[in-house]
C-alpha cells in the first residue's frame, strides 16, 4: 500500500456500462486512485486534466466516439500520447485486437473481467510505465547535461582562445617595444600575412597547406615572429647606425632565440600547441631568402617553410615603409620597386606576385593600423600608385 493518496498511481476507466465501472473501481481502488468516465468524450476530458492518468482502461464498444476513436485522439495529443491504454472488450476478434494495437494500445483484457488478470495486467503496465518514465527522465537529464557541458567547453575554449591571443600579442609587443617599433607593426604584419594566405589559398603550390585552420594559425602566430629580439642587447637592438659584422652576427641570433624560447614553452606545457608550432617556425625562418642567402640556416626555395616565406614579404614591406631608429620611412612607390627587385632572390616569386596583386589591400591595412596621424597624407598620396598596375611590367 502507498503511504498517502497523492502518491498512488491514477487509473482512468472509460466504459459506458455502470456495472463495469463499479466493478473495476471496487477491484482497483484499494491500491490506486480510480477515476471513471461513462463515455468517450468525458474520458478525453479527464485524461487531459492535471495530473494525467498513469494508465487508462478503455472499453471498445461505446456510443460515438467508440474506444478506437478515443484511443486515436489520446495518442495524437502530446499531453496524453504516452499514457498506456488497455482495451476492455467482450469481443474475441483478432482483427479488433490488431486495430487497437496499431492505434497504440499496450494490451487487451476480455470481458467479463477476471479480477486476478485485471490486477496483474494493471500492475505490470504501471511498472513498465514507471521504468519508461525513469529512462525518459534520465535521457532528458543526460541530454541536458551534455548540452551544459558542451556549452561549458565552448565557453572555456573561447576564454582560452582569448587568453592565448592576448598573451601572444603581449609577448610580441614586448619584443617590438624593445626594438623601438610600434605595436602597430605586429598588427599590420599579421594582417598582411593573412591577406597573402587568403590570396594564395587556391594557388596550386599552396592550396594543400592554406586551409581555414592554417590561415587562422598563421594570423595568430605572426605577432611572435621577432620574439627572439628580447634576447638581443640594447646596444645592438637600438643602435641608430649600421651594425658591425660582429653586431650583425649577434642580431641574427634573434631567430634562433625566438625559436628556442617557444620550443621551451611547449616543453613546459607538456604538449604540442599548434599555434606555437607555427610561431616557432616563423620565428626561425622569416629571415631566410629564396636564393639561400638568408639566415640562420641558409635555406633556399621550398625548403623554407611557407609560413616563413609569407612572413618575409609582410615583414620586409612593413620595415621599409616604417620609421626605424636606424632609418627614415621609405615612400611606398620606392618600397614596391625594392620588393619587385627581390623577386626570385629574397622572396618566393609567387608570394611576391600575390603581394603586388594586393597592394590596395596592404594600403588599407596601413591606414587602419597607422603609426602617426601625419602618415595618412603620405599614404593617400601614394594610393594611386599602389593600386595601379606595376609600371615596370615585372609581374
Amino acid at each position: 500500500m502507498h503511504e498517502n493518496e497523492e502518491s498512488r498511481p491514477v487509473v482512468l476507466v472509460i466504459d459506458d456500462s455502470p456495472q463495469n465501472l463499479l466493478l473495476i473501481d471496487e477491484l482497483l481502488s484499494g491500491e490506486y486512485r480510480v477515476k471513471v468516465a461513462a463515455n468517450g468524450n468525458r474520458g478525453l476530458t479527464i485524461a487531459r486534466q492535471t495530473p494525467a492518468p498513469d494508465l487508462i482502461l478503455l472499453d471498445v464498444r461505446m456510443p460515438d466516439p467508440d474506444g478506437f476513436e478515443v484511443c486515436r485522439q489520446l495518442k495524437a495529443d502530446h499531453a496524453t500520447g504516452d499514457i498506456p491504454i488497455i482495451f476492455l472488450t467482450a469481443l474475441n476478434d483478432p482483427a479488433d485486437e490488431a486495430q487497437g494495437l496499431v492505434l497504440g494500445a499496450v494490451d487487451y483484457i476480455t470481458k467479463p473481467v477476471s479480477p486476478p488478470i485485471l490486477s496483474a495486467r494493471v500492475r505490470n503496465h504501471l511498472r513498465l510505465k514507471e521504468v519508461a518514465n525513469f529512462l525518459r527522465d534520465r535521457n532528458a537529464f543526460l541530454e541536458a547535461e551534455v548540452q551544459r557541458r558542451t556549452e561549458e567547453s565552448r565557453r572555456r575554449a573561447e576564454e582560452a582562445r582569448v587568453a592565448q591571443e592576448t598573451i601572444m600579442i603581449s609577448l610580441a609587443s614586448i619584443a617590438e617595444a624593445r626594438d623601438n617599433e610600434t605595436g602597430n607593426h605586429i598588427l599590420r604584419t599579421q594582417h598582411y600575412v593573412r591577406a597573402l594566405a587568403e590570396q594564395l589559398r587556391t594557388h596550386p603550390r599552396f592550396a594543400a597547406q592554406l586551409n581555414d585552420e592554417m590561415i587562422d594559425l598563421l594570423f595568430k602566430a605572426a605577432p611572435l615572429h621577432d620574439i627572439g629580439k628580447v634576447g638581443i642587447p640594447d646596444r645592438i637592438l637600438m643602435k641608430p647606425g649600421r651594425l658591425t659584422d660582429e653586431e650583425m652576427t649577434i642580431m641574427k641570433t634573434h631567430t634562433t632565440i625566438g625559436h628556442d624560447a617557444i620550443e621551451r614553452t611547449m616543453m613546459r606545457v607538456g604538449e604540442r600547441v599548434p599555434v606555437l608550432e607555427v610561431a616557432k617556425e616563423i620565428a626561425l625562418s622569416h629571415q631566410e631568402k629564396w636564393d639561400g642567402s638568408g639566415y640562420p640556416l641558409g635555406l633556399a626555395g621550398d625548403a623554407i617553410p611557407l609560413s616563413g616565406r609569407l612572413m618575409a614579404v609582410a615583414d620586409v614591406y612593413d620595415a621599409l615603409i616604417s620609421r626605424r631608429v636606424y632609418k627614415d620611412p621609405i615612400p611606398v612607390p620606392e618600397t614596391i620597386e625594392i620588393m619587385i627587385r627581390g623577386r626570385d632572390s629574397h622572396f618566393d616569386p609567387d608570394i611576391l606576385d600575390a603581394f603586388l596583386d594586393l597592394r590596395g589591400r596592404f594600403l588599407e591595412i596601413q591606414e587602419r593600423f597607422i603609426d602617426l596621424p601625419d602618415e595618412l597624407d603620405k599614404l593617400e598620396a601614394n594610393r594611386h600608385i599602389c593600386i595601379s598596375p606595376d609600371p615596370s611590367g615585372s609581374r
